[in-house]
């Protein structure tokens, strides 16, 4: 079908308020936190306290001598029922708990299961081992060539089309290198009028959602039943599928309302754990882990990006190299795909002929790190920003002008080949500019205190190849129910797949019912992630709408009902039953077009469905004798199509920009010796009421995604792309220095002023 052909009934648009709204407001919305079975354990965890070793003796016999304590458990324990008890999205490197040996601070080593949450905790702290520590690496460069290995052997999982690619190596630190070439960068380094190199770094930080991973799981008659936390069921049930050695069909995975995700809870978190001890238990049995736990499970990668440019005395960016080190931890997790996918973007939004891009992807001693909104966008967009704001100021060019001059046109190739269409770079930057009143002059400020504006785009591909699948049900009645699996974790997807249905089916939103996401009754869905839903789930949705109007046309035609009699849906289900009665169902499904990079130059004019856009302007005020700044304004502007639903959207960009503000100026986990100092919500510092800007603002510019659902695609991540250059940029603008390492403190913003004055501070 063509998927541009329905036009839109009026429900597509609408700042319809979130369909799930009452239950929340009122308690009565279902979130696994609260999950309860009858003869339920706890399961409380022991975690590892060196960065590397091999385990040399788990005493158990304290913590079972406590009374209360149902079972301990161990990996032993589990490899028992699981003979190959290793997971992972890339590679099959993850152990569901320790075996041999710990690869960071916090992994999993044993469980102690109790009834009672406060016994189960107990006997976890009475857990003792006993380590032969081994020489460990923590730094994302250095792991490159170390000889200190994480793992001795990689297993690549073949799960997804898109990393079929990877292969088992011995000896290495290097889970994924990407390679992309274009043109012939060094003979434009040699002619260039200038050239600029620079390296910026980003810190490890966590996603911080309100409710913190849970898992429950049950089993019985031959199959297992898990009710979870997560933002890809469907990729769950796989993997415990493959586990357990199990058809899928025996597996069942259930969520309910997120309270947030962010790419956290994606892939296997606790659900390979609550499996095994229920198994071994033969009770049901829950793993909630605390606040303070998250900060063991999964991170943002840390990045070092090395980056050099070739430009013209008129301000053309000709050539562009990048160096880009993500640091994954301990497992690969999701990463593999960070480095590839976000790697193929990272000389930026901007035409450039001559691109040299090498992409890592390392194993360390440090806990793991995956998708975390933004997919590795965020680091690089802070590096390629900075860079280009250092650029223009030192040819004495306007930086918007800059940036004007070297942006990446609809119709033209980006970097990989891939034609860019539907992304108005332009406009965004332009939308930014104009709301921050670039170019106008204003206050600067006078004595010790100095304001600068500062400004910043980037953009990012949509993950590719990924799958989606919807039914659209139609009672007897003429109401609607509608079965995918997008999970919503706060973004208000629920109700926006319930906007594209109705729109459809010419019926009001409101009266929609959506399942949420449960194995045994939603169809497949690859999961909820990258800005992927709307786009995705939006089409196979529209396409299982189509199916239903086809197939009540049908009903129609057999009825003798006149072609475009406006007939309600209940009156055929009527006359075709003589009651009310009977099913309509349509089902759909949509996957992109995808091609494969080459292996060697990394190009391929298929890599993406869609491109996503942002634009950040900031003002801010810097008091050069204390280093403290305030940002007085930051303006996100984002482009996402047609908004399905205005008001979510809105809600959304102010969202993350209150996210990425947090790793900008306030996040960071602090490690001495893979031994992480700050692990608490008392040390590590997330961004409340109190530090939000003077003026936050968030704007959508309207555009047409090409393909999309009604125009539209997902502006999830958007807002997260460039905020932190904005910020850095406008502490330059006003005060003249150049913070390379995030995040941006005060400390570091006066040490970089007494260093420019000739006066530095000593170190630490």
């Amino acid at each position: 079908m063509n998927d541009t052909a329905f036009v839109s009934t009026g429900q597509v648009g609408r700042s319809l308020p979130r369909v799930e709204a009452r239950a929340k407001v009122t308690g009565t919305a279902e979130y696994i936190h609260n999950f309860r079975l009858p003869g339920m354990l706890i399961g409380k965890i022991c975690r590892s306290t060196v960065p590397h070793g091999r385990i040399r003796h788990i005493d158990t016999s304290a913590a079972a001598a406590i009374p209360g304590v149902y079972a301990i458990v161990t990996g032993e324990d589990i490899r028992k029922i699981i003979p190959d008890p290793y997971y992972g999205p890339a590679f099959h490197d993850q152990p569901i708990l320790a075996l041999d040996k710990v690869r960071f601070v916090g992994e999993p080593v044993a469980v102690a299961l109790a009834a009672d949450p406060h016994i189960a905790e107990n006997a976890a702290r009475a857990i003792t081992v006993e380590y032969d520590e081994l020489p460990a690496v923590y730094d994302e460069v250095e792991a490159v060539t170390a000889t200190a290995y994480v793992h001795d052997v990689l297993k690549p999982a073949g799960t997804f089309a898109d990393l079929k690619h990877l292969v088992g190596r011995r000896q290495t630190n290097v889970a994924l290198d990407f390679h992309l070439r274009r043109g012939d960068v060094e003979a434009e380094f040699a002619a260039a009028d200038h050239v600029f190199a620079h390296e910026f770094r980003t810190q490890q930080v966590m996603h911080t959602p309100l409710e913190p991973f849970v898992s429950v799981a049950e089993a019985a008659n031959g199959a297992v039943t898990i009710h979870t936390a997560s933002q890809n069921p469907s990729f769950v049930r796989v993997e415990i599928a493959r586990l357990l050695g199990l058809k899928e069909n025996r597996v069942r995975v259930r969520t309910a309302f997120l309270g947030g995700g962010f790419g956290g809870k994606l892939y296997i978190k606790l659900e390979a754990l609550v499996t095994a001890l229920t198994l071994i238990a033969q009770r049901p049995v829950k793993v909630s882990l605390t606040m303070e736990e998250q900060f063991f499970t999964i991170t943002r990668h840390p990045c070092t990006f090395r980056i050099k440019s070739a430009v013209t005395k008129d301000g053309r960016v000709t050539a562009r190299k990048c160096e880009v080190y993500y640091n994954g931890g301990a497992y690969a997790d999701i990463g593999p795909r960070v480095a590839q996918k976000s790697g193929f973007a990272a000389a930026g939004p901007y035409d450039i002929a001559n691109v040299h891009i090498d992409s890592f992807e390392t194993y360390t001693n440090r806990p793991p790190a995956g998708a975390l909104r933004g997919f590795g966008t965020p680091q690089l967009v802070w590096a390629y920003e900075s860079h280009t704001d250092l650029i223009a100021r030192a040819l004495s060019l306007d930086p918007v002008e800059f940036r004007r001059r070297n942006l990446l046109r609809d119709g033209r190739p980006q970097a990989t080949g891939t034609v860019m269409r539907d992304a108005p770079l332009a406009a965004v930057l332009e939308r930014a500019a104009a709301a921050i009143g670039w170019g106008q002059p204003f206050d600067r400020g006078s004595g010790p205190v100095k304001r600068g504006r500062g400004i910043a785009i980037g953009f990012k591909a949509s993950i590719s190849p990924t799958a989606s699948v919807a039914i659209v049900n139609l009672s007897g009645d003429g109401s609607c129910t509608l079965y995918c699996g997008t999970v919503d974790m706060g973004q208000g997807s629920t109700t926006a797949m319930a906007q594209i249905a109705a729109d459809c089916l010419g019926i009001e939103a409101e009266t929609v019912r959506v399942i949420a996401a449960d194995t045994d009754v939603t169809p497949y869905d690859m999961g909820t992630l990258g800005s992927r839903s709307t786009y995705h789930m939006g089409l196979a949705i529209q396409r299982a709408a189509a199916d239903a109007k086809a197939k009540l046309a049908a009903l129609a035609a057999e009825l003798g009902v006149p072609e475009g009699t406006n007939l309600p849906i209940a009156e055929l289900f009527r006359r075709k039953y003589g009651a009310q009665a009977g099913n309509i169902i349509g089902t759909g499904s949509f996957m992109p077009s995808h091609k494969s990079p080459d292996p060697q130059t990394g190009q391929t004019d298929d890599a993406t469905p869609y491109w996503m856009s942002a634009a950040t302007g900031c003002e801010v005020e810097v008091d050069t004798e204390t280093g403290r700044f305030r940002i007085l304004r930051l303006v996100n502007v984002a482009d996402c199509g047609t908004a399905i639903n205005p008001r979510i959207v809105e809600t959304q960009l102010t969202g993350a920009t209150v996210m990425q503000l947090g790793f900008t100026v306030y996040e960071g986990m602090e490690f001495t010796d893979g031994q992480l100092r700050n692990p608490s919500f008392a040390e590590y510092k997330i961004p409340g009421i109190r530090d939000m800007p003077a003026r936050l603002e968030g704007e959508i510019v309207t555009s047409r995604q090409g393909g999309g659902p009604f125009g539209a695609k997902g502006v999830g991540e958007s807002g997260t792309y460039a905020v932190s250059p904005a910020i850095a940029n406008a502490i330059h603008d006003a005060v003249g220095v150049r913070i390379s390492a995030l995040p941006i403190t005060a400390e570091k913003v006066y040490r970089a002023l007494r260093e420019a004055a000739g006066n530095p501070l000593p170190e630490d």
